[in-house]
C-alpha cells in the first residue's frame, strides 16, 4: 500500500511539472509567401542571453516554434537570408499565428494578444500606404545592389516621395496613439516610428498622449530617457561640450571655438557619399571667411579601418579620427545614426541646425550673418 502510495505522489509530481511546462509554453507558427530561402532565423533574449533558433520552412511556407519563456517575451523572425524581418511579441501560454508575404513585412499579419492583434489591426487599416512604402524601399535597395535607377522616379524623387509617406505614415500613428492611449500597442509605435526622430518635440508630444498601462511599461521609461538625451543636442540647445585629439595629436575642445561659426562633419574613412560630401564642404570652405568659420571633421569608423585616405583628401581644416568609432562618446552625446552627416553650430554655441546638408552650409551662415 505505502509503495502504491509512492508512485502515486510521482505520479502527481511529474504530472505538476508537465502543467507548469504547458503555462510557460508558447507556440508560434507561421505561412508566409514568396520565402526564398529555405531556412528561418529566429531570435529573443531569455534572462539576458541571446538566443539564436534556426527553423525549416515547408514546401507551403508554413514553419511552427515552440519554446518556453516566463514573460512578455520579442520575438524576431528574419527570412530570406536576413533581408527581411517580423517582430512577434509573446507571452507564457500563448499561441500565435504569422501570415503573409515574406517580401512586403511591415504588411505580415501577426495574432494571438493583444498587443499583435493591435498592431495588426494598425497595419489593416494602412495597408495601402505601407504596401506603397514597403515597394518603394524595396525598388530603391535594388538600385542601390545595382548601382543604377529603376522605375519611373528619379532618385531624389524617390527620397521624396519616401519623406512624404514616412510623414504621413507618422501622422496616421499619432491619431492611433491618441485613440488608443492605454495600449502598448501604442508604445511599440512610439518606438518604431518616432524613437529616430531628428526632433524631440515630437517624441515628447506622443508620450505625453499614452495613460494607464501604456505608461507604465517599461519600453516607456526608456523612450521617455532617450528623449531627455535626444534634447541635448537637439537644435536650439547650447553644444554639448566635447575634447577631442586631431590628427596632429592636438587637444580640441568644443568651447576653443565659441565666437565662430562651426560646422562638425561626421564622416567614414571608406564610404563613397563621404568622399563626395568632403568634395562639397570644400566648396563651401572656399567662399567662406576663415576668421569666422571652423570646419571639423570626425572619422568614426576608424577603429576598423586605417584612415589613410584623410591626407589624400587634402582637407584644410581640423580632423579627428575617432577610435572608439560607433561607441565614441560624442557619437552617443550627438545622436549620429548614419554618416555623413554635418551639424551647424551658432558663434554663441547653439546648435543651429542638424543634418545639414552639405551644399547649404554656405547659404546658412551667410544668412545668418547677413541678419545677425
Amino acid at each position: 500500500m505505502r509503495r502504491f502510495r509512492i508512485i502515486i505522489l510521482i505520479c502527481l509530481i511529474i504530472s505538476s511539472l508537465n502543467s507548469c511546462k504547458d503555462e510557460n509554453n508558447v507556440i508560434i507558427k507561421g505561412e508566409l509567401s514568396n520565402l526564398d530561402s529555405p531556412d528561418v532565423i529566429v531570435t529573443h533574449f531569455s534572462t539576458d542571453i541571446l538566443t539564436v533558433d534556426t527553423l525549416r520552412i515547408s514546401k507551403k511556407g508554413q514553419f511552427s516554434y515552440r519554446t518556453f519563456i516566463d514573460t512578455l517575451t520579442t520575438f524576431t523572425f528574419y527570412f530570406n537570408d536576413y533581408n527581411s524581418s517580423v517582430v512577434v511579441f509573446a507571452d507564457k501560454g500563448e499561441k500565435i499565428t504569422l501570415k503573409g508575404d515574406a517580401t512586403l513585412p511591415d504588411l505580415i499579419q501577426v495574432n494571438g494578444n493583444a498587443i499583435n492583434d493591435d498592431l495588426t489591426l494598425f497595419k489593416k487599416e494602412n495597408e495601402t500606404l505601407l504596401k506603397q512604402r514597403a515597394e518603394l524601399l524595396n525598388s530603391m535597395k535594388i538600385d542601390q545592389l545595382e548601382n543604377t535607377n529603376h522605375g519611373l522616379l528619379s532618385e531624389n524623387e524617390k527620397i521624396v516621395r519616401l519623406n512624404s509617406l514616412n510623414h504621413e505614415l507618422t501622422q496616421k500613428a499619432e491619431d492611433f496613439i491618441r485613440k488608443n492611449p492605454t495600449k502598448i500597442a501604442s508604445v511599440i509605435l512610439i518606438n518604431n516610428l518616432f524613437r529616430d526622430t531628428e526632433n524631440p518635440t515630437t517624441l515628447e508630444r506622443v508620450l505625453g498622449y499614452l495613460e494607464g498601462e501604456a505608461l507604465i511599461f517599461p519600453l516607456t521609461e526608456d523612450l521617455k530617457t532617450h528623449c531627455n538625451k535626444l534634447k541635448l543636442s537637439a537644435e536650439g540647445s547650447h553644444l554639448p561640450y566635447f575634447q577631442l585629439v586631431d590628427t596632429k595629436n592636438d587637444t580640441i575642445r568644443s568651447i576653443d571655438f565659441f565666437g565662430k561659426y562651426l560646422v562638425l562633419s561626421f564622416l567614414s574613412a571608406t564610404g563613397v557619399e563621404s568622399r563626395d560630401e568632403i568634395r562639397v564642404l570644400k566648396n563651401e570652405y572656399e567662399e567662406l571667411n576663415k576668421d569666422s568659420v571652423q570646419f571639423i571633421s570626425i572619422y568614426i569608423d576608424s577603429d576598423k579601418y586605417p584612415i589613410t585616405s584623410i591626407s589624400n583628401d587634402s582637407i584644410p581644416w581640423i580632423t579627428v579620427t575617432e577610435k572608439k568609432s560607433w561607441a565614441s562618446d560624442i557619437v552617443e552625446t550627438y545622436n549620429i545614426r548614419y554618416v555623413p552627416y554635418n551639424i551647424l553650430v551658432t558663434p554663441e554655441g547653439r546648435i543651429k541646425r542638424r543634418n545639414i546638408p552639405a551644399q547649404e552650409v554656405r547659404q546658412a551662415i551667410e544668412g545668418a550673418t547677413k541678419w545677425s
